[in-house]
């Protein structure tokens, strides 16, 4: 058994509840922030007991990321795992769209995963693993015109988090831009082509593979670096 401990921000359904699950079942601590009751999350904590903790933020909402970072002052956290996104108008361009669909997805996609990194990270120490949940269609050397808006968003926060790796070099922390795969959950819809379970723990041996290092990488669930 083991008594690291991973903080999974928006674990309440889909890649982050299998990010939790996948931990506890390697024998880790795990704190799972939930905007709203998540009954099955509350489920998997019965299913181990004192080791699932549960937390209830909106990540959009600087307020309550802040006041998780007091409720957690002294803990140490070896990796910070912040999973959230929306996808709104997938076919709609520019032209097109509503507004508020692109600056809704642009806020949680990309703006506040980057900002909670930013306010949670020296709860992580020297040698820990700062990730965000990306995707591969954030490349912009690989973009195909498919869900115009919601790649645009990630390819902010993956700038974002270039910005943020820049300005703090001197953490040392190893910042991982994690792309999972096109994935059947609400969001990726039933005509993804892999399941969470041929996703998530992939997507955590390469998060344990890049342990200790430092640095800044867009990576795949095979640990294979993403053109930018």
């Amino acid at each position: 058994m083991t008594d690291q401990t991973a903080l999974v921000v928006g674990a309440s359904r889909g890649l982050g509840f299998a990010l939790a699950e996948e931990w506890l079942g390697r024998g880790w601590h795990v704190i799972a922030t939930v905007r709203d009751r998540s009954d099955d999350l509350t489920a998997l904590a019965e299913r181990h007991p004192g080791k699932l903790e549960i937390e209830t933020i909106d990540i959009n909402e600087a307020e309550g990321v802040q006041a998780l970072r007091d409720r957690l002052a002294g803990r140490r956290l070896d990796i910070l795992f912040i999973n959230a996104g929306i996808a709104r108008a997938i076919e709609a361009s520019p032209a097109t769209a509503s507004e508020r669909d692109f600056l809704d997805m642009m806020l949680t996609n990309a703006f506040s995963p980057v900002r909670a990194a930013e306010m949670l990270r020296d709860l992580v120490p020297a040698g820990g693993t700062i990730a965000i949940m990306t995707s591969e269609l954030g490349s912009i050397a690989n973009a195909n015109g498919g869900w115009q808006l919601y790649s645009s968003s990630k390819a902010a926060l993956n700038m974002l988090m270039k910005g943020y790796a820049a300005k703090n070099a001197g953490d040392r922390h190893m910042l991982l831009l994690v792309a999972p795969g096109w994935v059947r959950t609400d969001m990726g819809g039933s005509g993804a082509t892999l399941s969470i379970e041929e996703s998530i723990p992939l997507v955590v041996d390469m998060i344990e593979a890049n342990r200790g290092k430092s640095g800044l990488r867009y990576v795949d669930r095979f640990d294979k670096d993403l053109p930018w």
